[in-house]
């Protein structure tokens, strides 16, 4: 039985790996899939645990998603939230919907009484049946924030902000000097998320965000570590085709690590394996096929297809490019 691990973020990650499953039941229906989400994204509001990414990819894989905006539920009404604002409570600008709130209600129920957020995740999945396992990259709270470079309403330059105000309310259009994963230094994986590295077959890093998103994940001590060493072969699919990034503002967030915009930057960034980085192999689009030869250089094997996930159709595909590039490129896949 072919098994496979996903690190993801949001709205991409959640994606393609519904791509992957779809494509995997046509052609591999024993195969297993682990995803490993990042929760960087995570806070306390109104008094709820919210974790995007983590009901992002829920939602998306267990068929509750609104497609049409990528998060959040469909045909929601925000009565709830529009009471909370008449309490001068809340924030504004990230108004959740009455039925994703009950995701939010049960989970923060849970884990007050008791719970771990993996055990929380659990038994929300449980409802969804997304056909894979969902574990967040850690039960400890990890939440990135960012350092601002001016001022912006009652914020100074300096402060830090959490990172879904920068993203939401701001739309990434503050300068920022870094990000600050608040509470890294005491996280550690999740349970069974070492494991699902490095007993893989094929390790996927999916067009997430890679500085706030897989970049999350991989700060979060021994996952990178694990990811460096296991026998799986690690393939990359590039969130920035022709210079542009597929979704969000992840441009921002490269400008302020000092990475440029582009597909072979990014996989650069990565780093291969045999270099210390975390890739053997890396999906780039069609029109950054010129980045090839200096990819190879690097010591990442690259390969040029249409990276689109236009449908349920072209996920696929992409999905089916993936497996197939991490088949030609060693490890237990091959």
């Amino acid at each position: 039985m072919t098994t496979i691990t996903v690190l993801a973020g949001g709205i991409g990650g959640a994606r393609f790996t519904r791509g992957l499953l779809q494509h995997l039941a046509a052609t591999e229906p024993e195969a297993a899939v682990t995803v490993v989400v990042n929760t960087g994204d995570d806070m306390w509001l109104d008094g709820l645990r919210i974790c995007p990414d983590l009901d992002t990819v829920m939602y998306t894989l267990g068929g509750g998603i609104n497609e049409e905006q990528g998060w959040g539920r469909p045909e929601e009404s925000r009565r709830t939230s529009a009471e909370i604002a008449a309490y001068g409570r809340g924030w504004s600008w990230f108004t959740l919907g009455d039925l994703d709130l009950a995701t939010h209600i049960v989970r923060s129920d849970l884990l007050r009484s008791g719970s771990t957020l993996s055990e929380a995740t659990e038994f929300l999945c449980r409802r969804w049946q997304p056909g894979a396992r969902l574990l967040p990259m850690s039960d400890t709270p990890v939440e990135t924030h960012a350092r601002l470079a001016m001022d912006a309403d009652e914020h100074r330059a300096g402060d830090l902000i959490h990172f879904e105000e920068w993203w939401v309310r701001y739309r990434a259009s503050v300068p920022v000097t870094e990000f600050v994963q608040v509470g890294l230094e005491s996280a550690v994986p999740a349970p069974g998320v070492l494991d699902a590295i490095r007993t893989a077959d094929l390790v996927i890093l999916p067009p997430s965000n890679p500085v706030v998103s897989v970049g999350t994940i991989l700060a979060v001590p021994g996952i990178r570590e694990a990811l460096r060493s296991t026998p799986a072969t690690v393939v990359g699919v590039s969130p920035i085709i022709a210079g542009a990034a597929v979704r969000g503002m992840a441009d921002a967030c490269l400008h302020t690590i000092g990475v440029a915009t582009s597909a072979e930057a990014v996989g650069l960034h990565y780093g291969s394996r045999a270099g210390g980085g975390v890739l053997d192999a890396w999906l780039v689009d069609e029109t950054d096929a010129g980045a090839l030869p200096a990819l190879a250089a690097a010591g990442i094997r690259s390969v040029a297809v249409p990276l689109w996930m236009r449908d349920s159709e072209t996920t696929m595909r992409l999905a089916a490019d993936a497996l197939a590039l991490g088949a030609r490129s060693g490890g237990r896949l091959s």
